[in-house]
């Protein structure tokens, strides 16, 4: 991608991956799902969950996997209020970019 993914939109993107599992989700996976979105490398998302979870908006518990601990990650509630926030800016942001990007002007 030529454009480049700023602190606050990796976030977004993380909150969003993670939100879509109640129980939540692992690292691994994490990765792989957003990767989906954005070209991103573990040792850059990583940094982006520890962020996360310092804000108090995810919360980290360990599970046993095939006889290791898997860390899981799952959205808090206030986790889930910045993800609304990101969502109604998002919206906004792209609209304009896309207003623009269309040859409309912007009011």
């Amino acid at each position: 991608m030529v454009f480049n993914t700023g602190a606050a939109l990796l976030d977004a993107i993380v909150l969003a991956v993670v939100s879509r599992e109640d129980e939540g989700t692992y690292g691994y996976k994490i990765t792989q799902d957003v990767r989906k979105a954005i070209d991103v490398s573990e040792s850059t998302l990583y940094p982006v969950l520890r962020r996360l979870q310092k804000g108090d908006y995810l919360e980290v518990y360990d599970r046993q996997f095939d006889g290791r601990n898997r860390r899981y990650y799952k959205v808090t509630e206030s986790g889930r209020t910045q993800l609304s926030m990101y969502q109604n800016e998002w919206k906004e942001y792209s609209g304009k970019i896309s207003e623009l990007f269309e040859g409309g002007r912007l009011e």
